[in-house]
């Protein structure tokens, strides 16, 4: 199987990839087709770039080696048949707390009030569905949170009985940030990405992914796919960690595009993703998001994640919600769709290029043993870093 990851030819990326031959996971950047490894004793992590005073200038300038062209390490970077002494792709963050946003577009608000209100039944969705959108509309994309018109709303909804914890979050002054994963526990291009086996309702969320200083600066955005548990989350909000945060369940790539002279932030709120899923059995979804109906901007989720009242040393890597919740139907009608082991999720957008990634249960996804002590030791071991 092989899949392009759809990288445009202008821009800079910065990435990760592994090799047999070293022993450390390589920084590397792309040029005209050829993927570079320009880890170096100044910028010997994807952190230590993204804390430069010019992220894209040190990537621009920086020297290289080749490893090869990014096709065939796009093709070796797949879990069913990589090749392990030959270069493949690894998540684009490496020490950056991996944090997420909920609840950000008007679409996944009523589909979250919904999996509250079904208590985790695929089977009741539809009919709430129905439900919530003759109460509360389906347009409140116009809806600035916090705002004198999201509380009258509010006021209206508690005086019918109608009010959620999703809505709170949804239209209230406080967005929702969680964590999605620990640094160094998130997955690339081509890896397997993981369900916790007792859910049977889950479905794929394709996002960006801002990437910001331990300064707050905003320096890049990835695309990701925030896998979740919809019958786990369902059924009790303070279950969030576990619909969540599973083994190779948090999927970020190919590459971190930084921002320079042909990318900044409006690219980023101009953007559509584009998600995919094909299954063995035949069975086929296409839906995209459209970042222009976020109803909290990318620096106002940031802010919301970091600043005087929490800071993150090694920066931050922050999914910014989606819009894009499947319903349709994978088999029996009204169960509405889940995923099945063996899906091909492709995430993309044309800033960004593509992500692909396999589904497996979590304990079938190779295990994260790979830590940040790991990731020292062996720097130092190469002489690119010291105490």
């Amino acid at each position: 199987m092989t899949n392009p990851t759809l990288l445009p030819t202008e821009g800079l990326f910065v990435g990760r990839a592994r090799s047999g031959d070293a022993s450390h996971p390589m920084v590397v950047t792309v040029r005209d087709g050829t993927v570079f490894d320009i880890t170096s004793s100044a910028a010997p992590t994807v952190r230590d770039v993204c804390e430069l005073a010019d992220p894209a200038g040190h990537v621009r300038s920086a020297k290289g080696t080749s490893i090869g062209s990014l096709d065939d390490i796009a093709a070796n970077s797949f879990e069913a048949t990589r090749d392990r002494a030959k270069p493949s792709l690894l998540s684009p963050v490496d020490l950056q707390a991996i944090k997420a946003s909920g609840v950000t577009f008007v679409v996944s608000l009523l589909e979250r009030v919904i999996e509250e209100q079904a208590r985790g039944s695929a089977e009741k969705a539809d009919a709430i569905r129905a439900d919530i959108a003759g109460l509360i509309g389906h347009d409140l994309s116009k809806l600035k949170p916090g705002s004198p018109e999201a509380m009258e709303i509010k006021a209206k909804l508690i005086s019918r009985g109608a009010w959620s914890q999703y809505l709170e979050v949804g239209i209230g002054p406080d967005a929702e940030i969680f964590t999605k994963c620990q640094p160094m526990a998130s997955v690339g291009f081509g890896a397997d990405v993981g369900l916790h086996p007792v859910s049977t309702w889950n479905n794929p969320e394709p996002e960006i992914a801002m990437i910001a200083a331990s300064s707050g600066r905003i320096v890049g955005a990835t695309i990701g796919n925030d896998v979740n548990l919809r019958d786990v989350e369902g059924r009790s909000a303070l279950l969030l960690g576990k619909a969540k945060d599973n083994n190779a369940s948090a999927s970020l790539g190919p590459f971190i595009r930084l921002f320079d002279d042909t990318f900044s932030i409006t690219d980023v709120k101009q953007a559509v993703v584009r998600l995919k899923v094909e299954g063995e059995d035949g069975f086929s979804l296409e839906g995209a998001s459209s970042m222009a109906e976020i109803s909290r901007s990318p620096e106002e989720l940031v802010a919301a994640a970091m600043g005087p009242h929490h800071q993150y040393p090694d920066g931050l890597a922050l999914y910014l919600g989606t819009m894009f919740v499947p319903s349709k139907d994978r088999g029996e009608k009204g169960k509405g769709f889940t995923h099945k082991v063996g899906d091909i999720v492709t995430i993309s957008s044309e800033k960004f290029g593509a992500l692909v990634n396999r589904v497996r249960l979590s304990p079938d996804c190779p295990h994260w043993t790979y830590g940040a002590s790991h990731l020292m030791r062996d720097l130092a071991k190469a002489g690119l870093f010291s105490a």
